[in-house]
């Protein structure tokens, strides 16, 4: 019955013409629930792939060439290893077995077992400054930054099949549409977004930012209609409607806006102010900020994750060589935790969540 009443729900929505889920992509799981694409990764819905996975917090260290891992319920560094020049993130596989280590100037990708948190082999890839997949986990999509180009992979042997030239100076991250056919990626040095079909793996357009602006995080809403992007110029966040491809409006929220987290309720997303050291808490029913969390002593926090119950947000200090344990219920600093040079995209590990869309971890 109740698989009967989501397939009931999820035509109806087709029907009226104004869902952003119709046609989806080709063999891309079927989303449990329209008004929430996040249903999936709500407390507890996690998936038996991860059930032996250790709880533990990696961080790339881009100027030390090194991860760290943290034990989580210590907030204590409990292993560190050497991975290949410039590692920006730590990316889930679209199956969840898998972490990888996306060294950018090293040209290579280092495999951490999620069961041992231990690295198992490093393969050549070029330029993988981000990775994501496509919804349907045919592809692996590396965002090679420096060429301009989005790199389709077999996400298997990550062996390279196509090769995507972007009108897009400095393209880095991005995010899906609900029905998985498209999706919207910043370009952080050229003050645009471009739109991207997934399928035909071809650029469907490119739009300016008012004023310029400098792109960085993307996230798609709960209800699948508007694309939520961070800009660290303008110090806040773009609304756009990626269906239509147009910018609806903006959200003021800190100096540096960079990073995007739902929060595990779908209710709220957490914003990283990097340049001035808070957290902006925009409600997502709203779209207006509730409260502004700021860090004691100041900081820098850049990219992270939330944890598995919800109750933590983690972000990498990016200029002070740390990493911030933030309490989700109040803003509270639980810990600061030092690490090495130039921490960046680090992966809270496991999250709840059927597949991996790639970056830090998101999930669906």
């Amino acid at each position: 019955m109740y698989l009967l009443l989501l397939l009931t729900l999820a035509l109806a929505a087709i029907g009226d013409g104004a869902t952003p889920l119709a046609s989806p992509l080709p063999g891309m799981p079927p989303v449990l629930n329209p008004a929430d694409i996040y249903a999936a990764d709500h407390v507890g819905e996690m998936s038996p792939a991860v059930a032996k996975a250790l709880p533990r917090v990696y961080v790339p260290n881009t100027e030390s060439n090194t991860v760290d891992v943290i034990d989580p319920e210590t907030y204590k560094v409990i292993d560190h290893f050497r991975v290949g020049r410039l590692p920006q993130h730590v990316t889930p596989s679209y199956d969840l077995k898998s972490l990888w280590v996306l060294n950018d100037k090293g040209n290579s990708l280092t495999l951490i077992d999620p069961e041992t948190a231990k690295p198992r082999k490093t393969i050549r890839v070029t330029d993988p400054y981000n990775m994501y997949y496509t919804p349907n986990g045919k592809f692996a999509i590396v965002v090679a930054e420096q060429r301009r180009r989005l790199n389709f992979l077999d996400p298997a042997t990550m062996k390279l099949k196509h090769s995507l030239d972007v009108p897009c100076k400095g393209i880095d991250h991005m995010d899906f549409s609900a029905n998985g056919r498209y999706l919207i990626a910043s370009c952080e040095f050229g003050k645009a977004i471009i739109k991207v079909d997934v399928e035909q793996q071809k650029v469907l357009g490119r739009l300016g930012l008012p004023g310029g602006g400098m792109p960085q995080d993307v996230k798609l809403s709960p209800d699948g209609k508007v694309f939520y992007v961070a800009d660290m110029e303008a110090n806040g966040v773009h609304l756009v409607d990626g269906d239509n491809f147009r910018i609806e409006g903006f959200i003021p929220t800190g100096k540096g806006a960079h990073g995007l987290y739902v929060s595990r309720d779908s209710r709220v997303l957490y914003v990283s102010n990097r340049g001035e050291g808070s957290i902006s808490v925009i409600d997502l029913a709203t779209r207006k900020v509730a409260e502004k969390w700021q860090l004691p002593g100041g900081g820098s926090p850049d990219m992270g994750g939330v944890s598995a119950d919800g109750k933590v947000l983690w972000l990498s200090g990016r200029y002070n060589s740390e990493v911030y344990a933030i309490d989700t219920a109040n803003g509270k600093l639980l810990a600061r935790i030092p690490v090495g040079h130039g921490p960046h995209g680090l992966c809270v590990y496991p999250q709840p969540g059927r597949y991996s869309l790639g970056h830090t971890g998101i999930f669906r």
